[in-house]
């Protein structure tokens, strides 16, 4: 139950984070994390997040039935299911609508060039999913390739979602994907964007890597899935 209480304490405070930061307003977005025996933590449906309490998340199974809570499960379950099924790595899951990452998707385009070492530490290449209407098995479906090997991808006309080893680090890859487009934007606002060189982005990936080991060597518990260390 200490695990459980801590996650609930931990998955209310990334809603306010969130929301403080501009990258979901009212009910927008849904965060979930994955228990020791595979039970899983997440946000419920019409409550904004800013209001998210740790008694107002629910515990449902792998299948998304609800073991415990009385409010309705987040729209973007079924989402955040196949997460879980395609990664066993994956601790948690944080979906939002960062404004202007989200304007990239909305355009049509990804961040798979290699622009940005931080986002690149943080995520790796970040691709664009398709549209399909939310909270829709086609959208989840839709989904799962990406997923599978991304740890985080643009949804087209929708927002975002980033997978983490810990509550933490799952945050932080989107507000790190948020602070990516903005930096792009203003880029292209000064007519140049200059591409790392093939070189630059293999030391990169190979330092991704090794803090890919490090944090699976990690045990589990309050440090894996709570807290987590601030990265570049």
């Amino acid at each position: 139950m200490d695990a459980e209480r801590t996650l609930r304490e931990e998955i209310a405070l990334v809603c306010r984070r969130l929301w403080e930061r501009g990258l979901i307003a009212g009910p927008d977005g849904n965060v979930s994390a994955r228990l020791d025996d595979g039970r899983i933590l997440i946000t419920p449906a019409g409550v904004s997040k800013v209001d998210v309490r740790p008694e107002h998340i629910l515990i449902v199974d792998s299948a998304g039935d609800v073991l415990r809570g009385d409010l309705r499960p987040s729209s973007e379950m079924k989402v955040h299911l196949r997460a879980y099924a395609v990664r066993p790595d994956v601790r948690a899951v944080v979906h939002a609508h960062p404004p202007t990452a989200t304007g990239f998707a909305v355009a049509g385009e990804d961040f798979v060039v290699p622009v940005l070492p931080e986002i690149i530490l943080q995520a790796g290449p970040v691709p664009l999913a398709p549209y399909f209407t939310p909270g829709t098995d086609a959208l989840a479906d839709a989904m799962v390739p990406y997923l599978a090997k991304h740890d985080v991808v643009l949804m087209a006309n929708h927002g975002a979602t980033s997978l983490g080893p810990s509550l933490a680090i799952a945050h932080q890859r989107m507000e790190s994907l948020e602070h990516t487009a903005r930096i792009l934007l203003a880029a292209r606002t000064l007519g140049r964007v200059r591409p790392l060189t093939t070189e630059q982005v293999r030391e990169l990936e190979d330092a991704r890597e090794a803090a890919r080991r490090a944090d699976a060597a990690r045990p589990t518990g309050r440090d894996a899935a709570g807290s987590g260390r601030e990265r570049a």
